[in-house]
């Protein structure tokens, strides 16, 4: 698997980074990286929700949830296509008097080497923009 994370600290509790992280739709607000996600069915995040994923510069995209924990705080989606699995994991966990979040991104498959290496610098940047507004986004008083 070629992955790419980010694991940061976030000055928040964190049930206010998750309530962020979860809500997906709302993500556009807090990153430039993404510019909408609807999540089909409408409602909150379940394992089996579908969500069309709109980035910047790259084709939309349909992720499904697979794995979701809210008491851990964290979930997982995956994008298929042929001879590529992106999985996407996020989570926050409670660290010294606020929060550590991680968020990773993994292609496996035939093509992973192929799309890793021509998404990587597009891929690192966004990794690191969403870190950075999720950051100021928690941190922001309610």
């Amino acid at each position: 698997m070629q992955e790419f994370s980010r694991t940061f600290d976030v000055d928040a509790p964190p049930d206010r980074v998750w309530k962020h992280m979860r809500d997906v739709e709302r993500w556009n607000e807090w990153t430039a990286s993404v510019r909408g996600i609807k999540i089909f069915g409408g409602g909150p995040l379940r394992i089996g929700s579908r969500a069309l994923v709109r980035q910047p510069k790259l084709p939309p995209a349909l992720w499904k949830i697979t794995e979701l924990n809210d008491g851990g705080r964290s979930f997982t989606w995956i994008s298929v296509a042929p001879g590529l699995l992106v999985t996407a994991r996020h989570g926050v966990a409670p660290w010294g008097a606020g929060s550590r979040a991680t968020l990773s991104l993994g292609y496996q498959g035939v093509f992973a080497g192929f799309m890793a290496r021509i998404t990587r610098a597009i891929t690192e940047r966004y990794l690191d923009m969403e870190a950075a507004g999720l950051k100021k986004r928690s941190e922001r008083p309610a």
